[in-house]
C-alpha cells in the first residue's frame, strides 16, 4: 500500500511502501473467473458478504480509541470458528506503539470468549472466536467484539498522530475469510507491505470524536450529528469495504464530482496545500484510470492530506497520502480496482495489487522504452509471496518496480488495446471477489505474447496458465 512512484529510484520507493484453512502461501484449488470471452458488464458483490458495523469513538488525548464491531457472517465452507486479523499488532506497527486489545464478545454462537493466536508473529497478530457449533456453508452467525485502539506516533503507518490530526486504518479486528478456501492464518512479515486478505463487507461506520474535528473516511458519509457535550459522531456507509481507514484532524476541505463520483479532500493548518486542487488532482486521476480500467468502484473518494511523511495507504473509497508526489496519488487510486474492487491475498500474491497499481501510474504518461527495459532487467521472483523476499529492497524492486515493467511490457508486445480490453475483462469478472494469478492468466489466454512475459517474470506459474 505504501508507495512512491512506479519505475521511480528505489530511495523514493523506500519511503513507501478452523474447519477450514488456508496455510501460509496457500492458493485455492480453482480460480475465481473463468477463461474464455468476457464477462457482460461487472460482477455483482456476493449477496450474502459479511455485514460490518463498526463504531469509534476518539478520546480526548486523541491518541484513544474505543469501539465495538458487529459482524453477521455466512461462510461458503463450514466452519467452527471465526478469525480476525489484527493488522496494528504487526511489527512494522507496534514498533511505533501502536497496539489493537480484544475485550468483550459477545454472540448466541460463541463459546468461551476468543484468543489471541499464539501461532502469529507480533504480539497478538490473530484473533479467534470459537463458536459452539459447525456453521454450514449458508449459515449465518452473529458476534460482537469490543476494542481498544493504541495509537502510536513517529514516521507514517496506517496508524499514527501528529499535530492537528490523528489516523487509523485496519484499527479493528479484519475478518480473514478468503471465500472458496477459509481462513487465511498468513504470518506479519517486518516488510513494509501487506499480509491480509479480507472479503468485501457492506460496512457502516460510525465516529464519535471531539466537535472541533472533522471526520474522513471510508464509506459515502453523512453529514454530522449536531454538537453534544462538545462532541459530534459522524457515519458513512460502503457496501463493499474489505477494510476502512479514519482520519480525524483539524481539516479545511472541498468537494467536487467526476463522473458522478464525488472526491472529498482535506488538508490540515500549515500544511500548504490547496484541498480544492488536491480534488482537482484526484479527480484527474480518476478520469485518467477510469479511461484504461472502466468505471471507478465507488461512489466516493476521501482523500485526507497527512503531514508529509513520504508515501499514502489505500483503503475502499478512501486514500491517506502523504506525499506531494502526483504519481502517489495515481497510484493509490488506482488501487481502488486492483485491491479494493478485485481483491487478492496480500501475502500470497501482492503482484496483483502492488504491480498492477504501479503499472496503472502509466495513464499518465508512458515511460521511456530504456527505463522499462532497465527495470525489467532487475533480479527477483515478480511472483513471489511475501515470505520469499529477503528485505524492503528486494521486495519492493520485484513486486513494484520489476512488476509494473513487466505489465508494460505485456502490453506492448501483446498490442495495447488488447490487453487494456483483457485487463477490463478480468476487473469485471474478478470484481469484488479474492482474485489469484490464475484469473489474470485466463483473462489474458488470447495474448501468448502476454502470458509469456508475465510467466518469465515469475509472475505466473505453470500451472495458472490456461489450458
Amino acid at each position: 500500500m505504501r508507495r512512491g512512484g512506479v519505475l521511480a529510484p528505489l530511495a523514493v520507493l523506500l519511503l513507501v511502501t478452523g474447519c477450514t484453512d488456508s496455510g501460509p502461501g496457500e492458493a485455492p484449488a480453482a480460480v475465481a473467473s473463468s477463461s474464455g470471452g468476457c464477462a457482460a458488464g461487472r460482477a455483482a458483490p456476493d449477496p450474502d458478504r459479511p455485514v460490518v458495523d463498526l463504531a469509534f469513538s476518539l478520546a480526548e488525548d486523541r491518541r484513544t480509541v474505543t469501539g465495538t464491531e458487529t459482524v453477521v457472517f455466512t461462510p461458503d465452507l463450514p466452519t467452527d470458528e471465526l478469525v480476525f486479523r489484527l493488522v496494528p499488532n504487526g511489527p512494522d506497527t507496534t514498533s511505533r506503539g501502536n497496539e489493537l486489545t480484544v475485550g468483550a464478545v459477545r454472540g448466541a454462537d460463541v463459546g468461551g470468549g476468543g484468543h489471541e493466536d499464539a501461532g502469529a508473529a507480533g504480539p497478538g497478530g490473530r484473533y479467534v472466536v470459537a463458536l459452539t457449533r459447525t456453521l454450514a456453508a449458508g449459515e449465518s452467525t452473529e458476534v460482537a467484539l469490543d476494542f481498544t485502539l493504541r495509537l502510536g506516533g513517529g514516521g507514517f503507518e496506517r496508524l499514527g498522530t501528529a499535530p492537528d490530526v490523528s489516523w487509523w486504518a485496519s484499527g479493528a479486528p479484519l475478518l480473514a475469510w478468503e471465500p472458496g478456501v477459509g481462513w487465511a492464518r498468513d504470518p506479519f512479515t517486518a516488510l513494509t507491505g501487506e499480509t491480509a486478505s479480507s472479503p468485501v463487507a457492506d460496512t457502516t461506520v460510525s465516529v464519535d470524536a471531539p466537535a472541533e474535528l472533522t471526520v474522513l473516511m471510508t464509506g459515502d458519509q453523512a453529514e454530522p450529528t449536531r454538537e453534544r457535550d462538545g462532541r459530534r459522531t459522524w457515519t458513512s456507509h460502503e457496501p463493499v469495504a474489505r477494510d476502512v481507514s479514519v482520519a480525524v484532524g483539524a481539516f479545511t476541505t472541498a468537494e467536487t464530482d467526476v463522473d458522478g463520483v464525488r472526491v472529498t479532500t482535506g488538508v490540515l493548518p500549515g500544511a500548504g496545500r490547496d484541498p480544492a486542487r488536491l480534488a482537482r488532482e484526484t479527480a484527474a486521476a480518476i478520469e485518467a484510470l477510469t479511461a484504461r480500467f472502466g468505471p471507478f468502484p465507488y461512489a466516493t473518494l476521501t482523500v485526507p492530506w497527512l503531514p508529509d511523511l513520504g508515501g499514502g495507504i489505500e483503503y475502499p473509497s478512501s486514500v491517506l497520502l502523504a506525499s506531494t508526489d502526483e504519481q502517489v496519488l495515481v497510484h493509490e487510486v488506482a488501487h481502488m480496482w486492483f485491491y479494493g474492487m478485485v481483491g487478492n491475498s496480500q501475502f500470497r500474491d501482492p503482484w496483483l495489487d502492488e504491480s498492477l497499481a504501479s503499472y496503472a501510474e502509466s495513464v499518465t504518461g508512458q515511460p521511456p522504452a530504456a527505463a522499462v527495459a532497465r527495470d525489467l532487467a532487475t533480479e527477483g521472483d515478480v511472483g513471489g509471496s511475501m515470505a520469499d523476499f529477503a528485505d524492503d529492497r528486494a521486495y519492493v524492486r520485484a513486486v513494484y518496480v520489476t512488476g509494473g515493467a513487466v505489465l508494460l511490457t505485456a502490453r506492448e508486445r501483446s498490442g495495447a488495446d488488447a490487453f487494456d480490453a483483457a485487463l477490463r475483462c478480468y476487473a469485471d469478472a474478478a470484481a469484488w471477489t479474492t482474485a489469484t494469478p490464475a484469473d489474470v492468466a485466463a483473462a489474458l489466454a488470447d495474448l501468448p505474447a502476454a502470458l509469456a512475459v508475465l510467466q518469465e517474470a515469475g509472475a505466473l506459474d505453470p500451472e495458472d496458465l490456461p489450458r
